[in-house]
């Protein structure tokens, strides 16, 4: 735990019955922002969805990971799968490698890869994919966000640009835990050849969002954006939290 003694479990929204999944969510939304995805999988699963930056004290990937295993502690579960998108994803892998005993799979949606620092800028704050994505839900999860959290977002930025996610990558791979990389057909954020390398190294399947006859582009946030397609794909991957319908 951390050495402040401030970890403690996370506010969170709690949906649904069944095997538990913890979805961990992006950068600046909130996790009400992913409520239609979750109501879809309700009837079959429980969905739980911290706040990612309503942790107490100062924000660094460390504390916010303790806070994470005191919320599993919390809602009384052993077992959880975990669904993390873009910046949680890189959450995700934090909490896959201290507690691999308690996560039984691993989703990543669209996530933190191997890319860091200047290669890593140069895709997520390319100033076009911004404005494709921003959506009128992203828009104002993100505005909300800036306005409660602004210190904790600032640290989190920083630590997602810095961070090196390799040694992680490697740990989860190592032992054996189930993962799969969704991707969306157009990502205008992040590269899906860093993706790609992403499932690669983590000894995960890599599938790309089949967009439908007459369906519009697929960006970025299509986890809250299009949550039909997004539960769809999910269904594929025959995971063990979603029995088959």
């Amino acid at each position: 735990m951390t050495s402040d003694g401030e970890a403690r479990p996370l506010q969170h929204l709690d949906v649904g019955a069944g095997p538990t999944i913890v979805l961990l969510h992006g950068y600046g939304m909130q996790p009400a922002t992913y409520l239609p995805t979750a109501r879809l999988l309700a009837d079959r699963a429980r969905i739980v969805i911290p706040d990612l930056f309503a942790a107490p004290g100062r924000w660094t990937v460390d504390h916010v990971l303790d806070c994470l295993e005191l919320t599993l502690d919390d809602i009384g579960v052993d077992q959880v799968s975990l669904l993390g998108h873009s910046f949680g994803g890189g959450l995700e892998l934090g909490l896959a490698c201290r507690s691999p005993a308690r996560i039984v799979e691993c989703v990543f949606s669209d996530t933190l890869g191997m890319h860091r620092e200047f290669s890593l800028a140069a895709e997520a704050v390319h100033p076009l994919g911004i404005v494709r994505m921003a959506t009128p839900p992203a828009v104002r999860s993100f505005s909300k966000s800036w306005l409660t959290h602004p210190i904790h977002l600032a640290a989190a930025a920083l630590w997602a640009f810095r961070s090196d996610r390799v040694s992680e990558i490697d740990v989860c791979a190592s032992v054996g835990l189930p993962c799969h990389v969704l991707w969306a057909e157009r990502d205008t954020i992040l590269s899906r050849k860093d993706g790609q390398e992403f499932a690669r190294r983590l000894h995960a399947t890599f599938t790309v969002a089949k967009r439908p006859p007459g369906y519009g582009p697929i960006d970025h946030d299509w986890m809250f954006d299009d949550p039909e397609l997004f539960v769809q794909h999910l269904n594929e991957l025959g995971l063990r939290a979603l029995p088959a319908m």
